[in-house]
């Protein structure tokens, strides 16, 4: 393969001035792996970058050689448009958290009034953190799974460190089991009877299963779905919103609908582990404004597209969410949205419609909960693909392959395990809030990493002459990222007004920050334990090697070396992986076949 023939190299080169080097040859030489239409290997100290494109439209860029390569063509398609990235985004962000953490955030702030600013600071934090995945993306524009990608270019070093250690977390806490709870507690309220404990686990664990099954059979069908139910979500907000402002004009039984609106500060809470809390609940009901950066390699013209798509799925999503918070306090007393858990939207439906009428509207949240199940269900199969794309599970084919339907089983059946086990086995009651608040934690630490590495990968692109990217954050909303996210890590640690077991759950209200920090010291542990103590024992090194999959995946895996085979072993590969001749130049055999 002559890779200077490609007119694409050749812009790469020209706009770059690059010499291709590789991490264990002095010699210039040209390399293309699997599914990469233009690669080019630069070294800044013991760092290696390789220049790589994809074919959904965007232009060619570098990334560390230890990523996981580029797939020139997506075995999951290009089924992801502007409008799907639209609804991709609502349809997560608009799941439960609209409908179940009004209550939470109030409990927390103690007003009304502050707790209506609070979804307008929500809407701001994701603003800023939104222009931070921007421009994250822009400089891996044909890499799907987010953060796994932003965090193994950020940080190189240690070698598959943090490739590792968010593998580890991410499968740990790849469970969707809040959602699927809520969702089964408004099918009962539709019914309009009082769920077993058990019962209510049954019903939530078939939801799952039905979703899941869905999104195994068929990419595009999955998307359409979501696109679809992402419309009735918007919809229901927009009903419930209208509703909330005849309420405000006195023109429903609601007696004083401006009751909760007098004095709206009194009783504002200054306590610091209230005011992270709320932060928490606030993050968890905003959380997917970034689901379309999991799948930019199906997105055709990817920066274009999600400049446009996403800040619009968010803005429609921050105006509905405040005004429907404005419609639950218009309808129902703020003493009984301090009570009712999560079902606020259930009483808001009694208040307007009638008992009646609010088990079949009921049925509206429903559909939300379902099609945020779908959302994140789509999102993140891709990045536990691309984790294992990355090489730092064991069986990396089963995360990366996409047979038989052209969907990614593996990472979907994982999902469905993880969610099933989350939902039987914590007991009801304190099981919601503490889950909601443990997948927050570990994830804000990742969160923090990611938006300090963009001031690294800003570097280390002006140390290779990379240039600009086609999208460039604010210095300010990228620090605001940082502060929010270092607030989130900080201020749980401080005690709640009403002492040890004064939080939301009813033990100790700093458990969920103690077992998150658990669970990252154990990825720390595990990648200890798999890089350095077993092959010290076992008498071989860790290598990469690319390897192509029948159905077109291209991936790393990660494979023992013996110690006396070493120095062949990295005469015959260069840094990205891939096999080459004697002669400096390519062989035959690009990676291999699997």
């Amino acid at each position: 393969m002559d890779v200077n023939a490609n007119p694409s190299v050749a812009r790469f080169r020209a706009s770059h001035d690059v010499e291709s080097k590789c991490d264990h040859h002095s010699s210039i030489r040209r390399i293309a792996s699997p599914g990469v239409d233009s690669s080019v290997i630069k070294n800044t100290g013991s760092i290696a970058f390789v220049g790589e494109q994809g074919a959904n439209g965007s232009v060619p860029t570098y990334q560390v050689t230890t990523g996981a390569p580029v797939e020139k063509e997506s075995p999951l398609g290009y089924e992801v448009n502007w409008y799907s990235i639209i609804f991709l985004n609502i349809s997560q962000m608009v799941g439960t958290g609209v409908f179940s953490t009004p209550s939470s955030i109030l409990s927390a702030t103690g007003s009304v009034g502050m707790s209506l600013m609070y979804w307008f600071i929500g809407f701001v934090i994701s603003a800023c953190s939104l222009g931070t995945y921007l421009e994250l993306a822009s400089y891996f524009p044909s890499r799907s799974g987010s953060e796994t990608v932003y965090l193994e270019n950020a940080y190189p070093r240690p070698k598959w460190f943090f490739p590792t250690a968010f593998a580890v977390q991410t499968v740990i806490l790849s469970f969707s089991s809040s959602n699927a709870v809520v969702l089964a507690q408004y099918l009962f309220k539709m019914a309009d009877r009082e769920p077993t404990a058990w019962e209510q686990k049954g019903v939530a664990v078939a939801s799952y299963t039905v979703a899941a099954l869905f999104m195994i059979a068929n990419t595009r069908f999955s998307l359409h779905l979501s696109n679809a139910i992402g419309l009735i979500k918007v919809l229901t907000l927009v009903f419930v919103s209208i509703a909330g402002l005849v309420c405000l004009g006195g023109n429903t039984k609601v007696a004083d609908p401006m009751a909760n609106f007098h004095n709206a500060f009194a009783g504002t809470s200054s306590n610091g582990y209230n005011m992270a809390n709320a932060l928490v609940k606030i993050t968890f009901s905003y959380s997917g404004y970034q689901n379309c950066f999991n799948v930019m390699n199906e997105i055709k013209d990817p920066i274009k597209t999600t400049r446009k798509s996403a800040p619009v799925a968010l803005l429609v999503v921050a105006i509905l969410y405040i005004l429907c918070n404005v419609a639950y306090f218009a309808a129902v007393p703020a003493e009984a949205i301090l009570n009712s858990e999560q079902t606020v939207a259930s009483l808001f439906f009694s208040a307007i419609f009638g008992t009646r009428a609010a088990r079949g509207l009921n049925f509206l949240v429903v559909i939300s909960a379902f099609g945020n199940l779908l959302a994140v269900l789509i999102g993140q199969s891709r990045v536990i693909r691309e984790i294992g794309r990355q090489g730092v599970l064991p069986w990396t084919p089963f995360w990366v392959s996409t047979r038989p339907f052209g969907t990614p089983l593996g990472p979907y059946l994982l999902k469905w395990a993880m969610t099933v086990l989350m939902i039987l086995a914590p007991p009801a009651g304190d099981a919601f809030n503490f889950i909601v608040d443990l997948q927050t934690y570990p994830s804000a630490v990742f969160f923090f990493l990611m938006a300090l590495g963009l001031y690294f990968i800003r570097r280390q692109r002006s140390r290779i002459g990379a240039g600009r990217s086609e999208f460039r954050c604010w210095d300010a909303a990228i620090i605001i990222t940082l502060a929010v996210n270092l607030f989130l890590l900080i201020m749980p640690w401080y005690p709640p007004p009403g002492g040890a077991t004064g939080g939301d759950v009813s033990f100790w209200y700093g458990t969920y920050c103690v077992v998150g920090i658990g669970i990252i010291l154990f990825c720390i542990f595990y990648y200890w334990l798999w890089i350095y103590v077993l092959p010290f024992f076992g008498g071989y090194k860790m290598r990469q090697k690319v390897v192509e999959l029948d159905d077109g995946s291209v991936m790393h895996q990660l494979v023992r070396i013996p110690n006396a085979e070493v120095a062949q072993w990295d005469e015959e590969h260069d840094a990205v992986g891939n096999i080459v001749g004697s002669s400096g130049e390519q062989s035959a055999a690009q990676g291999e076949k699997y």
